[in-house]
């Protein structure tokens, strides 16, 4: 039984020293250097306590993944951000390390009944899960339609808990692409709870979904100057 429980446990814990070396590195090193200014604006509000929390941001660069790190990571909320990335992102060498950093794949166009499992148990474990709805990079922000496993993996967790809550996040970029010192904010909106979703359908949730999650964007744009 102890046994049992010990390994579903470490199926979701994130190498200690990865961890930290990933951290010391990015956060430290790479983002402190690259970067001349970084800026957080979280519009005054406090994430829900002891609530499971969908980081739900819009995708611009490959970049985006350390500086979210860096504004709700372990540093900041007490929690590591949990990736679902893209399965050919998990191959070779690079899988590797993100596996071991709490990343894991999954595909939202058709989410696999597995993937949505793991990632429902890391949401019931308290977790703090990170999703891209766009699900690509989107370098130019064009209008997408969103993809639909946040919606359809944040109403079957809703059966287990209705604590659920979804934060949209704007993030840009003083350059396009992002060049040696220039600068980032990241815009955090307010929490949706998704109880008070339930009953839209996919479409509507996600259109109002990238609503806010492009208001945010709007703020980061203004802050860098764009």
């Amino acid at each position: 039984m102890n046994l049992k429980k010990n390994t579903v446990n470490n199926r979701f814990k994130i190498n200690p020293a990865l961890g930290f070396i990933a951290m010391l590195v990015t956060q430290d090193i790479v983002l402190r250097f690259f970067f001349s200014k970084k800026k957080i604006i979280n519009n005054s509000f406090s994430t829900p306590i002891n609530s499971t929390i969908i980081l739900a941001p819009t995708h611009r660069s490959r970049w985006d993944g350390l500086v979210l790190t860096m504004a709700m990571g372990r540093r900041a909320t007490n929690k590591d951000c949990r990736f679902m990335v893209t399965k050919s992102e998990m191959r070779g060498m690079q899988g590797w390390f993100l596996k071991r950093l709490g990343c894991f794949s999954i595909n939202q166009l058709s989410p696999s009944l597995s993937a949505l499992r793991y990632a429902i148990d890391l949401m019931e474990k308290g977790e703090q899960l990170v999703v891209f709805p766009e699900g690509k990079i989107n370098k130019f922000g064009k209008k997408l339609v969103l993809k639909e496993g946040l919606y359809r993996l944040a109403r079957l967790a809703a059966k287990k808990t209705d604590s659920i809550n979804i934060i949209p996040i704007g993030i840009a970029y003083s350059k396009v692409c992002p060049k040696f010192r220039s600068e980032f904010c990241i815009s955090l909106g307010e929490p949706i709870a998704m109880k008070d979703y339930l009953d839209l359908t996919i479409k509507e949730f996600n259109k109002f979904l990238n609503g806010e999650m492009t208001k945010q964007e709007e703020i980061a744009l203004k802050n860098v100057g764009r």
